[in-house]
C-alpha cells in the first residue's frame, strides 16, 4: 500500500469510525465528515506504526457544525 497518501488521525471523538484516512497533498488539514458536522485534524512532525505502515500523524484540531 502506498503510506505516503494516508495519515493516522489522533484525538478528536472516541467513537470515531475510522483512524486511518487517505489525504491529499500538501496534506495539511484533514477535514471528515461525523455526526452532522466536520471533525479537523492538523499535521504534526510525528508518524505512528500501523498495519498499513508508517504513517504521519494527524491531531484533531476542532470540530465545526453544519448549519441546518
Amino acid at each position: 500500500m502506498d503510506t505516503r497518501l494516508m495519515a493516522f488521525l489522533e484525538g478528536g471523538p472516541a467513537d470515531l469510525p475510522v483512524r486511518i484516512v487517505g489525504i491529499t497533498p500538501p496534506g495539511v488539514e484533514v477535514k471528515l465528515p461525523f455526526r452532522g458536522g466536520y471533525e479537523h485534524f492538523r499535521a504534526t512532525p510525528r508518524h505512528h506504526d500501523t498495519p498499513e505502515g508508517r504513517l504521519p500523524v494527524f491531531a484533531w484540531s476542532g470540530r465545526t457544525a453544519l448549519a441546518e
